[in-house]
């Protein structure tokens, strides 16, 4: 079994299977240092938390992770927060940084005796639809080689071998541009508030959400095409207080920003997930704007099907799980894809004609009043937030 990709859904996939007796090897672009850096998301929904529990992987967000279930939003019309955790179905995210999971992980696969090739570039993916596919691959000496196995996970992101190596006609793809930018930032500085904070301000949408009792992320919409260098510090911390509105409700707490990135939200969605003996999982099967916080947690509920499926095929010769592997997970994407357009439309303005954005705005700004307001409208989102 050869895994593409060393985040979430690589590393789950590669410990259910190696504890399972499975042979695999998972091959990776980036060194292992670069692995462990990777900033990512940092909302791991309760269901997440009871896979990696079932598997003996969440010792590390137990003894690290926090608790979260509040959520505040901030308009034109005031303010208003949720417990989430007394709403829906009860349940609350834990707030652990991606790259402490992936080290955990990673940590436990390789202590465990699972291989894992690092700066190991996967070129292609050949004879995907016969018994024995091939990874053509290149290590950062430059020298070429391949890999075979029985199957071949690709779980090594939307622009990955996996994704590049599927014939014309294999899949369909549904994409969707959301039509909207986020300047995603990482700051050195305490939480400014013991909630996630969503900001809906006529100049763009801002947010705030806490990774560790020393780090904050924070999001503020930004025109297409923006350089995540061309905002000074001090712009940034000025925007994010005036959107924040920070002279009503408190000021924000502030620090270095360490890391930025530009993000225009896009959705997109392969189907089926399968061409043969080529299998994707997490982001080489699905992406989602951040606006929802499912994409780590969908790469985890995807490896451990796709586990599952593997063990009962290669173990015990029943292929009835891999048969449905892509219906199963595709119910679970397209669920957190509509709450994920959802989002986007609650937190942002429209463009477009002036009557025709005055009416979207009326309409977000009812949204807002509902969910504010209705409880019916609460448990409705508390489930969507934190389900997957």
């Amino acid at each position: 079994m050869v895994i593409l990709g060393a985040g979430p859904a690589g590393l789950v996939l590669g410990n259910l299977l190696h504890t399972s007796g499975i042979d695999c090897v998972v091959l990776e672009r980036a060194t292992r240092a670069e692995v462990q850096a990777r900033s990512r998301a940092g909302f791991l929904a309760a269901n997440t938390v009871r896979i990696l529990d079932r598997h003996g992987l969440a010792g590390g967000l137990h003894r690290r992770g926090r608790e979260h279930a509040t959520c505040e939003f901030r308009t034109e019309d005031g303010r208003f927060r949720l417990d989430y955790a007394a709403l829906g179905s009860g349940e609350r995210h834990t707030v652990y940084p991606q790259h402490a999971l992936v080290t955990d992980l990673l940590t436990r696969y390789l202590d465990t005796g699972g291989r894992v090739r690092f700066g190991t570039e996967a070129l292609t993916v050949r004879d995907a639809d016969s018994a024995r596919p091939t990874v053509a691959v290149r290590d950062a000496d430059g020298r070429t080689g391949s890999w075979q196995g029985r199957y071949v996970a690709g779980c090594d992101g939307r622009h990955g071998a996996a994704r590049r190596s599927l014939p014309p006609g294999a899949v369909r793809r549904h994409h969707l541009d959301h039509g909207v930018s986020w300047l995603g930032l990482l700051a050195e500085a305490p939480p400014s508030l013991d909630a996630v904070g969503y900001a809906v301000h006529p100049r763009g949408f801002a947010g705030h959400m806490a990774r560790t009792p020393e780090v904050t992320r924070y999001y503020l919409q930004c025109e297409r095409g923006t350089s995540p260098d061309a905002w000074s510090e001090d712009r940034i911390w000025d925007e994010l207080s005036l959107r924040m509105r920070a002279a009503d409700y408190g000021p924000l707490r502030r620090g270095p920003v360490v890391h930025r990135a530009v993000i225009d939200l896009e959705s997109d969605v392969l189907e089926p997930l399968r061409h043969g003996s080529l299998l994707l999982a997490g982001d080489a099967a699905s992406l989602l704007s951040p606006s929802a916080a499912k994409g780590a947690n969908l790469a985890v509920l995807e490896a451990e099907i796709l586990a599952l499926a593997l063990v009962d095929d290669l173990g015990h010769g029943d292929p009835e799980g891999l048969a449905r592997y892509s219906a199963r997970c595709l119910e679970h994407i397209w669920r957190a894809q509509e709450f994920s357009r959802w989002m986007v439309r609650l937190l942002h303005g429209a463009h477009g004609p002036d009557g025709e954005s005055m009416f979207q705005d009326s309409l977000r700004r009812s949204r807002l009043a509902s969910l504010g307001s209705s409880r019916s409208c609460q448990d409705w989102f508390a489930e969507q937030y934190v389900g997957v």
